[in-house]
């Protein structure tokens, strides 16, 4: 079985140096494509299970609507798509107070202050904002802010047109700990209803592959044979 995560890590960050001029207009379509290309290179016989946690879910579910061909289940893993809520206005606002206190105070503060609005457990944030966890953390971040933290909120999916052709293919998740309030649940619990497809929920929350690793994936495994019988020789 092919599997593929797409997580915060395309282009540009980490050991992934850019070496030309990036169309940061279609950064969401150029980082589908990209995924597009390394399943063609190590799955070339068959699709690819993939899951997209976050910001990565958002690429995700580009990447489904680009390329059907090669996803045999998609999992959205709580993408923070704003722009399937009704009060996604609101909801910039918050995230332009985040980027402006990154720009004027930092990144400790910034984070501090998307913990809040994502309701997510303080350890956890304190622990993924740490600078001595990696040592690309500091441009990663950077990267992130800059060039992710306002673009991908606003993504804008046609649910009907595009995404409902394919719903046989989506896995709709969230975290069983995640606060029921903030944008990255309720958009995937809006996406979930307006495809009528089941929101299912795995352990942990926001980033619950991390942090409950082996549960996650037992929980994913067992979802994933429940759906299709290709599963069952994993």
């Amino acid at each position: 079985m092919s599997y593929l995560e797409v997580a915060e890590q395309g282009r540009g960050f980490s050991r992934s140096n850019l070496t030309g001029a990036q169309d940061y207009e279609q950064r969401l379509e150029i980082d589908a494509d990209d995924a597009a290309c390394l399943i063609r290179h190590v799955s070339a016989d068959e699709p690819a299970t993939v899951i997209g946690n976050s910001s990565g879910a958002i690429v995700a579910l580009k990447f489904l609507i680009r390329h059907p061909e090669l996803t045999r289940t998609l999992i959205s893993y709580e993408p923070p798509a704003a722009k399937l809520l009704p009060d996604f206005e609101e909801l910039l606002d918050q995230q332009q107070e985040v980027y402006d206190t990154y720009r004027r105070c930092g990144m400790g503060p910034a984070f501090e202050k998307f913990a809040r609005m994502t309701k997510a457990d303080p350890a956890i944030v304190a622990s993924m904002a740490d600078p001595r966890s990696s040592p690309f953390f500091f441009f990663n971040t950077q990267y992130w802010f800059e060039r992710e933290f306002m673009y991908y909120p606003k993504a804008d999916f046609d649910v009907d047109k595009e995404l409902r052709p394919l719903k046989e293919k989506l896995m709709i998740v969230n975290g069983e700990l995640s606060s029921r309030e903030p944008y990255q649940y309720r958009a995937n619990a809006a996406l979930a209803e307006r495809l009528g497809l089941e929101l299912l929920h795995f352990p942990g929350e926001h980033v619950g592959h991390a942090t409950h690793a082996q549960q996650f994936a037992r929980t994913l495994l067992e979802a994933l044979k429940a759906r299709d019988s290709f599963y069952a020789k994993v």
